[in-house]
């Protein structure tokens, strides 16, 4: 809903402030008095073309901000959410204009893109006259309006679903085929390399074990060394380590009964005896099995210089190279199999197509109907709206291109309004009046199966009088019952309707004019509505009139 319209220095309006509430509210007042200008500053808030003519005389830049209440808007909410501009409930859209023709939008107090201000305003209005925000006349809502009348949302859902899974797979077999010309050339190199790598029977393992032995032959003269100087000093040489701690144990163990603790003392040097006594074992096994080879040096060397070469050949580390190799075993199972895998694809795609063709054919089939129920009572509405020889169709045609992801058809919304001219698209009638009234004519016949929550309505009751007002009066109630309503009129009948009534004017002080907006109350109400029946002189018979129009 449209909760409030901030304007400033936007061409008579010097600084103007109005707030909205639910339902059908009303904007009437003298020719030139401004009523454009609040439709066109809503527009601006939109995203619509600034010009810096629209800038007040005098004034260095004009602005202005419409609130929104968005709390029953999921989609708009999660819009600004992808695009981190949540901000609670309300959606604050700004505007600013210089004069020198520049111009910045702000969403919730942050700068965007004009053109993203257009694509929130999806989601919050339509303006039916001659103005830029009319959803009905794009054909995708052209087409979901119709699902929505038919009730074939779930169908539509369907074929969408279908669509997905078929190109799914139909990019899974384009992957597949990419240079196909070069698969078998691809599969002799992967297979060279394999073998290659496959040769070395190389593992995580092996290749830390082969680093090990490297690093003890490398370093076998050293270590043999060190075995012989540890065993001379710990078990041969007078004062050893083992002697030491043999002769310690039994000094001790001669005088434990007399003191617990050094029977304790003398267990734990038996103990280090034992481990002593390992140790002079495994050092002489250790030292026995080193030598100095040489000969297995180099052939180390020889290894690991293989593999350092392949891994620089395959641009990865020496202990990626196992990895490496199941990759290329992987990518090679791949294209040896492709042509089992295309042939499995291909009659997938073939399953999934016909799913979708059914789909699509029921949907189809679906539209037909509601586009018969659709022209009846649209055509029927129009002729009540004053357009004695109007006629509503809903084209149907074959969507070029092939499958797509809202079916086969093309939508199109056609009208005329003169016996002697065809059927032509909505989008090329010309009258500003006729196609609000024609709007105003869908927008009745499909209530509920919109989502744009505000209608504004401009012109819609130009060219009309008498009964067709009162038609028009009755329509827009029936909207204002599910959706918030702005209508501009000159009509008191379709005043007269409202469930809110502004009266715009102008003033003139210190020879500046300026537009002004007044929320008229039940009084000030019957006085608008007899100015609008009786002219500027009102007289108590319009009086009377308004008053019976207005409990009508």
């Amino acid at each position: 809903m449209l909760k409030a319209l901030t304007i400033q220095d936007l061409a008579v309006i010097r600084q103007l402030d109005v707030e909205f509430e639910s339902g059908l509210t009303i904007l009437t007042g003298e020719t030139g008095a401004g009523k454009s200008i609040l439709i066109e500053a809503l527009g601006l808030a939109l995203g619509d073309r600034a010009d810096s003519t629209m800038v007040r005389n005098s004034a260095e830049r004009a602005s202005v901000t419409a609130t929104f209440a968005i709390h029953a808007i999921p989609a708009l909410q999660a819009f600004l959410r992808a695009n981190d501009l949540e901000d609670g409930d309300d959606c604050i859209l700004r505007r600013v204009m210089n004069a020198d023709g520049r111009s910045r939008a702000f969403c919730n107090a942050q700068p965007v893109p004009v053109q993203l201000l257009k694509q929130i305003g999806e989601f919050l209005v339509d303006i039916h006259g001659q103005h830029a925000h009319h959803s009905l006349l794009r054909r995708p809502v052209m087409r979901a309006v119709l699902d929505e009348y038919g009730k074939a949302g779930k169908v539509a859902a369907n074929v969408a679903a279908a669509y997905e899974a078929w190109r799914r797979l139909v990019r899974r077999r384009e992957e597949l085929t990419q240079g196909a010309d070069d698969v078998p050339s691809r599969i002799d190199l992967l297979r060279f390399q394999a073998d290659e790598i496959a040769a070395l029977e190389l593992s995580e393992d092996s290749l830390a074990a082969l680093t090990a032995e490297h690093r003890r032959v490398a370093h076998a003269a050293r270590l043999i060394e060190a075995c012989e100087r540890a065993a001379e000093a710990a078990f041969n040489a007078d004062g050893s380590a083992l002697d030491s701690t043999v002769r310690a144990a039994a000094l001790l163990r001669a005088v434990a009964d007399i003191d617990p603790r050094i029977e304790a003392v003398a267990e734990l040097l038996d103990t280090a005896a034992i481990n002593l006594e390992e140790a002079e074992r495994e050092l002489a096994h250790a030292r026995d099995a080193m030598e100095t080879d040489p000969v297995r040096l180099q052939e180390i060397d020889r290894e690991l210089q293989t593999i350092q070469d392949l891994a620089r050949k395959h641009r990865c580390e020496a202990r990626d190279i196992p990895a490496r190799l199941r990759a290329i075993e992987e990518e090679l199972s791949t294209l040896v199999n492709r042509e089992g895998e295309l042939a499995t694809l291909d009659k997938a795609i073939a399953g999934a197509l016909a799913d979708y063709e059914q789909a699509a054919a029921e949907l189809s089939k679906m539209r037909k109907r509601a586009a018969k129920k659709m022209n009846s009572e649209i055509t029927t509405r129009l002729r009540e709206l004053g357009i004695p020889h109007g006629s509503f169709s809903v084209d149907l045609a074959r969507a070029a291109g092939g499958p797509g992801p809202h079916g086969i058809d093309e939508v199109d919304f056609l009208v005329t309004a003169n016996p002697d001219q065809p059927l032509a698209p909505l989008r090329k009638v010309a009258s500003g009046g006729e196609l609000s009234r024609v709007s105003l004519a869908i927008q009745v016949a499909t209530t509920g199966t919109s989502g744009i929550p505000i209608l504004v309505f401009d012109e819609v009751d130009t060219g009309i009088g008498g009964p067709t007002a009162d038609v028009v009066s009755r329509y827009l109630g029936e909207l204002a019952r599910h959706r918030q309503i702005l209508c501009i009129t000159h009509l008191p009948q379709v005043a007269s309707a409202g469930d809110h009534h502004l009266s715009i004017g102008k003033i003139v002080a210190g020879g500046i004019t300026q537009t002004t907006v007044r929320d008229l109350d039940p009084d000030e109400r019957v006085e608008e509505i007899a100015r609008m029946l009786g002219g500027q002189k009102v007289t108590q018979k319009a009086r009377e009139h308004a008053r019976e129009l207005l409990t009508h």
